[in-house]
């Protein structure tokens, strides 16, 4: 029996050869980093497709480059969760965009122990965005600092020495928390993001706030709380509408301890409130006054518009990604400083007399 072998892969050198061209000519017609006349750029595609040759193997160029053209983005949490929240794929969105010039990948990453840790430790990747810094988070953010890649958290207290894009979460809630007192309310209750990564949905004591790991959760809560230091707080599950159903049910079920405002930490769980309050027969905002945080658009408000603070969550990932792009051209990447805006809309009125 007789084996066959495989065929030899075509490369730049056989396409030159066939056009009739130097290799590095056919080179710069497949890289684009030149100007080639149009008609050998013609002649060397045509000697290409001839042999068959689908361009330089992306493995080589990266090999010599000494980089694999990737950038890490690692996320806490299932990935599916996180793309069903608008800020995370605005923020993908802006994070692209700050990438542009690299012309780089992403590669999306869960941030879990184990198995995910080692392949956050040995990921093939030139730099790492951040998503938060939660406890795990900063496990693993210890992993790429020791791999001595460039790393840009996004929204968590990762220490004066990562570079980190954040927002001004403290002062932009307690915004939204004034505007709602100025309106007379007193009896308020809040509806915070997860605490830590147990996501537990139950009332917020000072023994969680205590060992709550969730940055973003803790700042916005430290800002409604210069508002309303004794208001009562449960925290969601996650930046979900179902969950701000959930939640609303819990706060609103009692009329004897049903608040005249709730204070939301996402739009999402501020909808889902909305969407609790309505089922109980409750009109906003004539008898419940709710108010969100992030500034998205969304659906199932008919002609009520939320009042929130807007977040530059597009910014946000853009800022992120022009840091890694300068710290993969040498050059040292800073902390940028963002700030929301906060929007007034007809979801809070008066206090009900």
């Amino acid at each position: 029996m007789t084996s066959q072998e495989t065929p030899r892969r075509p490369t730049i050198a056989d396409v030159a050869r066939e056009a009739g061209v130097a290799t590095s000519t056919a080179s710069v017609v497949f890289s684009g980093k030149a100007n080639v006349a149009e008609a050998t750029r013609e002649r060397v595609l045509a000697a290409a497709a001839e042999l068959g040759y689908a361009g330089p193997d992306p493995r080589a160029a990266s090999l010599r480059r000494g980089r694999s053209g990737i950038v890490a983005v690692v996320l806490e949490g299932h990935l599916r969760a996180a793309f069903l929240d608008p800020v995370t794929t605005a923020m993908m969105d802006g994070l692209t965009d700050g990438l542009a010039d690299l012309s780089a990948g992403i590669l999306l990453m869960r941030d879990e122990p184990g198995e995910e840790g080692a392949a956050i430790a040995n990921a093939p990747v030139d730099a790492f965005v951040l998503i938060g810094c939660s406890g795990r988070t900063k496990a693993s953010l210890e992993v790429v600092v020791g791999r001595g890649l460039p790393v840009v958290v996004i929204e968590g207290d990762a220490g004066q020495a990562i570079p980190r894009i954040t927002l001004d979460n403290t002062q932009a809630a307690a915004d939204v928390a004034r505007h709602v007192r100025e309106l007379g309310h007193r009896d308020v209750a809040l509806v915070t993001l997860a605490l830590d990564s147990d996501r537990e949905r139950a009332p917020v004591t000072p023994e969680r706030i205590a060992t709550a790991t969730v940055d973003v959760t803790v700042h916005r809560l430290e800002g409604m709380r210069q508002v309303f230091p004794d208001a009562p707080a449960i925290s969601a599950s996650g930046s979900l509408i179902d969950e701000g159903v959930l939640v609303g049910r819990m706060l609103l079920a009692d009329p004897a301890t049903r608040p005249t405002a709730v204070l939301a930490q996402s739009d999402l769980l501020a909808v889902g409130v909305i969407r609790a309050a309505e089922e109980l027969g409750l009109r906003v905002p004539e008898d419940l006054s709710v108010a969100g945080f992030d500034g998205i658009e969304v659906d199932g408000l008919g002609d009520l518009t939320l009042t929130t603070s807007v977040q530059p969550a597009v910014e946000k990932g853009r800022a992120a990604g022009e840091q890694v792009a300068r710290m993969l051209r040498g050059e040292p990447g800073v902390t940028q400083d963002l700030t929301c805006v906060f929007r007034a809309g007809t979801t809070t009125g008066r206090v009900p007399r």
